[in-house]
């Protein structure tokens, strides 16, 4: 009995997980919509395409390495346009979402080996991984909001993952 009971405190676990780490991608693509917006309306070009351009070409870099794909020799700091991005944000989160509902159980814990972009090997669990993708993404969009706010601009998206959860319970 006490072993059936330990399966289903599994199974549940997993199920949260799964859904947690979905969910936190729909804000990641529901915040990134919001930069990409003010990038565009306020068309500073310069840092915050840069910034955005890594933080969507990091996205992709560390898909590949959780799916065991080579990654060296390719750039975390595209020289991409600001009107590819819409394109690109949506192809990120299609292909992030697909990753992750095609998980089971023991996968969230599977170690991934990769190499940073300077050659050196590095291993990380898969949960630790999407934590740092979505953290990531958190933290350049907030530079990216202070470089368009010194450039004058008062009105930026609310990016609160609070605000995002609100949004959805409307």
């Amino acid at each position: 009995m006490r072993y059936c009971l330990i399966i289903n405190y599994s199974l549940l676990t997993f199920t949260v997980m799964k859904s947690y780490f979905i969910r936190l991608f729909n804000y990641d693509q529901f915040t990134n919509r919001q930069i990409n917006e003010m990038i565009l309306k306020t068309n500073l070009g310069g840092k915050p395409v840069q910034l955005m351009a890594h933080m969507l070409s990091a996205g992709q870099l560390w898909l590949a390495r959780c799916k065991g794909i080579n990654t060296s020799g390719v750039s975390s700091w595209p020289n991409w346009e600001a009107n590819s991005f819409e394109s690109i944000i949506e192809s990120n989160h299609n292909e992030w979402i697909s990753f992750l509902n095609a998980l089971n159980e023991s996968d969230f814990d599977k170690i991934i080996h990769y190499q940073n972009s300077t050659g050196n090997d590095f291993e990380n669990t898969l949960c630790d991984i999407l934590t740092q993708v979505t953290n990531h993404g958190t933290h350049t969009r907030a530079q990216i909001g202070q470089l368009i706010k010194r450039n004058e601009n008062d009105k930026l998206p609310v990016t609160d993952y609070i605000y995002y959860v609100r949004q959805l319970n409307k």
